[in-house]
């Protein structure tokens, strides 16, 4: 058994640079390609601070979950992961360490060993927890997001960035009660699951474990559930004395209790359009659960010796493990010892010349693809541009000889138009002097009978008047003489009939 121990482990180190934790920058918004482990890709607002550092958690090219992590408290402030997976069976625990933590100017991308980084990363565990930070004490390394959950064959959830101290009881618990609520009640009431959203923190407290690692104060659980039309939103806070019980609260009362009252997801998973009916059957399951928790508490308190029912369902602390080890099984080990680390270090040369052949391989590719794409744009540009302008000098042919020949036209009618002008100018003076030469005659000997008829009308209407003045004024002398008789001879004949 301990040959079949050291040799997982010989093999787990030799796949240690399967497992990568990409430092993001402080300048990048959230957590780069880990954005999808949050509701809508957007991280919790108000719990990044000073002192923080995020994670993007790897493995096999893979992102698993993020971390934001306190180098300040040497623990995780949360983890967000997505829906949980059966974790695969019979793998070894070992914890492993995050270079670019503690030397940022590291060239070591992947988790390691941290025997293997003391020698290549400088200060090491002046910003993290080391393993050697938990020997000897009360607490051992509990995980924000459980192995448990994962379906990661390669442990990524086993990096110490991942991990809280935790009282073997209390891990035991909080454990339990993650696969339970998973299990029971979250996953069952998120359709296929693939639409839940998982966070899971930690809050400081004032205890420090070797000075160094802070204790929580309590462990806290945030879900959204996405799915459209029956969604909700559920928060849980464990406190970290053993006596007690995890509790359900609502998302808005678990932010109240976290440090900065942050926004623990936007708009809060949808509040608008959250299904109470759903969060009603969760609050029974974690009644359920609660009870369970308590009669396994009171099941310690009388028999200490006795197993808890719910073993199966708990990740075993990994410090356990190793202290089961028989001396043939350390002696075996101390043997093959010097064969993994040469086993180890051939894979590690492997792994990076493969690497390099890769990386060289891509480059090389990338340059010829970017040198072939160039070239064809270029041709293209240029066999566009030559094919438009022959097409535009084409397409103006007709409109050039059609102007042309309008000013042939114009030119034609221009000449024509002076030579005219030129003529009329040279014929125009003569012929009106000859006409007017030619025509005086006509003209004079055809005005001598009507210059004459007018002189004889003249005359005549001359003579008409005289005799129509004499006639005139004869008359007039006529009436008046007889006018002038008649009154006389009235009144003769008057004066005559007076005398008879």
């Amino acid at each position: 058994m301990g040959a079949a121990r050291w040799f997982a482990l010989g093999s787990f180190l030799a796949l240690g640079a399967l497992l990568e934790g990409r430092l993001v920058g402080e300048g990048d918004a959230g957590f780069g390609e880990c954005d999808q482990f949050f509701y809508v890709e957007t991280p919790p607002a108000g719990l990044e601070t000073e002192g923080h550092v995020k994670i993007c958690q790897r493995s096999e090219g893979t992102e698993r979950f993020a971390t934001l992590y306190s180098i300040r408290d040497h623990i995780p402030v949360y983890s967000a992961f997505r829906a949980p997976r059966s974790a695969p069976a019979g793998l070894e625990q070992r914890w492993v360490v995050e270079p670019q933590i503690d030397d940022p100017h590291s060239h070591l991308e992947e988790v390691m060993n941290e025997a293997d980084a003391v020698a290549a990363v400088n200060s090491l565990g002046s910003k993290q927890a080391l393993n050697a930070d938990y020997l000897d004490s009360d607490y051992q390394r509990g995980q924000l997001y459980p192995f448990s959950l994962s379906s990661d064959s390669h442990m990524t959830t086993f990096t110490l960035t991942n991990a809280a101290p935790m009282t073997p009881t209390f891990q035991k618990r909080w454990y339990m009660n993650l696969n339970s609520l998973m299990n029971q009640a979250l996953s069952p009431q998120c359709g296929s699951g693939d639409d839940l959203y998982i966070i899971t923190g930690a809050v400081p407290s004032d205890i420090k474990v070797k000075d160094k690692v802070t204790v929580p104060e309590f462990v806290w659980l945030a879900a959204c559930c996405a799915v459209p039309g029956g969604g909700w939103a559920m928060g849980f806070v464990k406190r970290t004395r053993d006596s007690d019980v995890i509790e359900d609260v609502m998302v808005k009362e678990l932010e109240k209790l976290l440090p900065s009252n942050p926004q623990l997801f936007q708009n809060n998973c949808g509040e608008t359009e959250q299904d109470t009916e759903k969060m009603k059957k969760i609050l029974e399951v974690v009644n359920q659960v609660q009870d369970e928790e308590r009669m396994a508490q009171s099941k310690e308190n009388t028999s200490p010796l006795s197993s808890t029912r719910s073993e199966k369902s708990a990740l075993p602390p990994p410090d356990t493990v190793e202290e089961r080890s028989s001396f043939l099984g350390k002696l075996i080990g101390f043997m093959a010892t010097p064969f993994i680390k040469l086993f180890q270090l051939i894979c590690y040369l492997v792994v990076g010349i493969l690497k390099s052949i890769v990386y060289f391989l891509w480059y090389v590719i990338t340059q010829v693809i970017n040198a072939v794409e160039s070239g064809l744009y270029r041709l293209g540009a240029v066999t566009v541009s030559y094919f438009l302008i022959i097409g535009e000098e084409l397409a103006s042919i007709p409109w050039k000889v059609l102007k042309v020949v309008v000013k042939i036209i114009r030119a034609i009618l221009r000449i024509l138009c002076c030579l005219m002008k030129a003529i009329c100018r040279i014929l125009g003076i003569p012929v009106r002097v000859l006409v007017d030469v030619a025509t005086f005659p006509v003209y004079t000997l055809g005005a001598i009978p009507i210059v004459c008829k007018d002189i004889a009308v003249g005359l005549g209407g001359t003579v008409s008047l005289l005799f129509d003045t004499a006639f005139g004024t004869m008359g007039g002398l006529f009436q008046v003489i007889f006018s002038v008789c008649k009154r006389i001879g009235y009144k003769v004949t008057f004066d005559n009939s007076g005398e008879l």
